[in-house]
């Protein structure tokens, strides 16, 4: 997902408030909690990009759909961004709040696709690499399938991708072959 700036601004004064109430798990967990549920409702994603649903309406139903779930900072938060119209960016906000937070508590995030799942030496080898890569940081790794890859990995931690799967080895053996270094005697 593409995060807007002013997604970033609007979670970083969550952040800070949440830091200043002493309640930054709990405002991780609920944050957590609203993005997980904004990716499974498509009906929720509508509605908070609708300009035919009156604020207050939109308040209201996610003051119903968050009642109990959330704490009390999250709730106002939420209440906030429906007043300031930003309320379609709550999933944005969401997301770029816990990036804000993995990157307070030290937490790194290490994407791994692979054709099969990951064994626990396996896993244990990427974590080691990463923690070489990034030492000081704690290692957070997501695990996703892809058989497309054939064989191997493809590790990606932040901006930085780790390539070694066989299908990007068929990739490179293929340009390879189409560059043809025999030139023939006339």
């Amino acid at each position: 997902m593409i995060i807007s700036p002013v997604a970033y601004r609007y979670a970083r004064s969550l952040l800070d408030l949440s830091v200043e109430k002493d309640q930054l798990e709990a405002v991780q967990e609920d944050m957590a909690l609203v993005a997980r549920t904004c990716a499974e409702s498509r009906d929720l994603q509508l509605l908070l990009k609708s300009p035919v649903v009156k604020a207050d309406k939109k308040e209201k139903i996610l003051n119903e759909v968050f009642a109990g779930r959330v704490g009390r900072v999250s709730s106002l938060f939420m209440g906030i961004l429906v007043r300031k119209g930003r309320e379609s960016l709550l999933p944005e906000v969401a997301a770029a709040f816990g990036e804000l937070y993995r990157g307070r508590m030290g937490i790194l995030e290490c994407f791994v696709s692979s054709a099969v799942p990951l064994n626990e030496t396996a896993r244990a080898q990427v974590k080691a690499f990463a923690e070489t890569k990034h030492p000081g940081r704690s290692i957070r790794i997501s695990e996703k399938v892809d058989h497309a890859l054939i064989g191997g990995l493809v590790i990606r931690i932040g901006d930085e991708q780790y390539d070694g799967s066989v299908i990007r080895r068929l990739a490179d053996l293929r340009r390879k072959f189409s560059e043809n270094p025999y030139v023939p005697e006339i």
